[in-house]
């Protein structure tokens, strides 16, 4: 590695990291770009943050921390474009990078794109700037059509990531079974990935006594509250909690508070909203709509679980949020959530995603009064903390720039010895 600190180029093309959490596009992968970015900052590191410009925002760069920014890039009407409709628009984001960081005179050590739209403009930098390029994925659309999300992942896409498995210097995951998943399905090779877990804000995400989170969110005090956070995409199963509810209608003080979404107007709220109906138990499930990332420990503090029905998840940041708030986990078997259960031994995970299944596993938890305190349940989460990630992927961006430099001196030697 050269002597000093990193300029870091972090691409993140179509999830800009200070959206709205909870909403399509801006989930867990936007609070771990935005931790890591910080916790580099912290350390001297520069970060520079590439995304596509939201509407109504005009202008080219934000200051997010220390030594941190985030670059917007304009095409004529991004902000309106889905995200598969972004990919033919790529190479115009990479024309629009490009005149930013030229005219700023900007040189990078490093590349680091996350998902893998944000991969191919990686790829076309690694190219041009003859940089070291390391990916995480985030999410795998193999994976994701295998699980049977609700419309099917392109070929293009899987397409894409296969020839970023090869072609970049080094896959970042955040779990074994990830990488497992990578070198199963994808042909990647064991010696070219790093696993490194995702983090948690441990002095955001803290215990608080359930009474007072409760008052303060204005929840009765003596009901039991279950708790989702996340997107509202079929890949996420809220739809599965939903009828796993409905075996439990006749519990009267059972509730559920579901965080996130895009509001009131959208197609993907209003489909759920009207499922309540259908399943008779609209009075017990509480829509509260997507809440920032600073105004989240109180629900997670309020409830007496949280549960995540996903059918797919690369890891599970929530799941790391309600432990560190000493708040139980039911779980689907995705992500780290198994890890997790070893760790914690306050992670429940349902053998499958039958809502008969989690029904089962949720009044088994209500009904357990063996359940550890709040203070030893985070003990089990705190070598999470986000500095501690950081570490772990400036060792990630060693390898990658030591992987370049053997590259660039074979490259070297054959051209010299031809």
């Amino acid at each position: 590695m050269k002597a000093g600190n990193l300029n870091i180029a972090m691409l993140s093309i179509h999830s800009n990291p200070i959206g709205e959490l909870g909403t399509m596009n801006t989930g867990g992968m936007s609070v771990y770009i935005s931790e890591i970015a910080r916790e580099l900052g912290k350390r001297g590191h520069a970060v520079d943050i590439y995304t596509r410009q939201r509407d109504g925002d005009h202008r080219s760069a934000t200051e997010l921390s220390e030594n941190v920014r985030l670059i917007h890039l304009g095409i004529a009407g991004n902000g309106n474009l889905s995200k598969l409709i972004l990919y033919p628009y790529l190479s115009e984001f990479f024309q629009s990078l490009e005149k930013f960081r030229t005219g700023e005179n900007l040189d990078y050590d490093i590349i680091h794109s996350h998902y893998w739209l944000s991969g191919r403009l990686g790829t076309w930098a690694q190219n041009a700037w003859n940089r070291p390029h390391v990916v995480t994925f985030h999410t795998l659309g193999e994976l994701k059509n295998r699980v049977g999300a609700v419309s099917r992942e392109p070929e293009f896409r899987i397409a894409n990531e296969k020839e970023l498995v090869n072609t970049c210097h080094r896959v970042v995951v955040p779990t074994e079974r990830e990488r497992d998943n990578l070198i199963r399905y994808y042909g990647a090779s064991e010696e070219k990935i790093g696993i490194v877990p995702c983090g948690v804000n441990l002095e955001l995400f803290r215990p608080e006594q359930k009474q007072l989170a409760r008052k303060r969110l204005g929840f009765e005090q003596d009901d039991t509250i279950l708790l989702y956070v996340g997107r509202f995409e079929p890949l996420k199963g809220l739809d599965i909690l939903l009828e796993a509810m409905a075996y439990l209608k006749n519990s009267n003080q059972l509730r559920l508070v579901i965080v996130g979404g895009d509001g009131e107007n959208n197609p993907g709220y209003q489909n759920l909203r009207q499922k309540t109906y259908e399943l008779d138990i609209s009075d017990k499930c509480l829509f509260a709509g997507p809440i920032e990332q600073k105004n989240l420990p109180p629900y997670y503090n309020a409830a007496n679980a949280l549960v995540i029905p996903s059918r797919y998840e690369s890891f599970g940041l929530v799941g790391l949020e309600a432990l560190a708030c000493g708040r139980p986990v039911i779980s689907t078997p995705v992500g780290a959530m198994e890890e997790l259960l070893r760790e914690a031994r306050a992670v429940r995970v349902v053998t499958s995603n039958s809502p008969q299944k989690l029904a089962g596993e949720i009044q088994s938890l209500i009904a357990d009064r063996s359940l550890h305190p709040a203070v030893e349940i985070r003990e089990s989460v705190l070598g999470y903390n986000w500095s501690m990630v950081a570490d772990a992927i400036i060792k990630e961006y060693q390898v990658a720039i030591d992987q370049q430099a053997m590259q660039n001196d074979s490259l070297l030697s054959a051209e010299a010895s031809g």
